[in-house]
């Protein structure tokens, strides 16, 4: 298989189903952010975390080329002539939204009450966590968008949303697990 097509040359791409689009399109952008959440989530998992994180975040990361798969097919492809679906794989559903809330509330239980927002740092597995959560936002937010535009599979959204809880709850953990102080951000008032 080449890699190389040469047909996104004049800076167009096709989607799932066949419609050809710029490459600037909201659709590819989501998509596109998809993928570089991707990749941030394995460069957090390549960090020196527990083995049950990172097959956490290995299933994440297939989720998410799942997701991924679906903003690349538009409502009106979802569906074949013969009445089958495009994508023939499990969907993001319900249960990929409640699988990151039994994970977030399985960190909550060994965590401290949190009381204030925190400042992001103090380690750098926590920090490309918190890098990772911000580029989960960003493809929410492209998303809601698309979504505004085009209907999409309100999941996606729903998903999006929980998985930024996730790794913002998990950069909690890793900043424990890593014996680093957690720093409340606590503004200072006008006197």
């Amino acid at each position: 298989m080449k890699i190389y097509t040469k047909t996104g040359d004049k800076g167009s791409t096709s989607l799932y189903g066949g419609t050809r689009v710029s490459k600037d399109n909201i659709r590819i952008e989501a998509y596109g952010t998809v993928d570089e959440l991707n990749a941030n989530i394995g460069l957090l998992r390549d960090q020196k975390i527990d083995t049950s994180t990172s097959e956490s975040l290995l299933k994440i990361q297939n989720e998410l080329f799942t997701l991924g798969a679906m903003l690349a097919t538009p409502k009106e492809k979802e569906v074949l002539k013969s009445g089958k679906e495009r994508l023939n794989i499990p969907k993001i559903t319900e249960a990929s939204i409640l699988y990151l809330e039994n994970q977030i509330d399985e960190m909550n239980k060994t965590l401290p009450e949190m009381k204030y927002f925190v400042l992001p740092g103090g380690h750098q597995t926590v920090s490309y966590c918190h890098i990772t959560r911000c580029i989960c936002r960003r493809v929410e937010r492209i998303s809601v968008s698309l979504n505004e535009l085009e209907e999409i599979d309100i999941h996606i959204i729903m998903y999006l949303n929980r998985l930024s809880d996730y790794l913002f709850v998990l950069a909690r953990k890793l900043t424990y697990d890593n014996n680093v102080e957690e720093i409340p951000w606590i503004p200072e008032h006008k006197k």
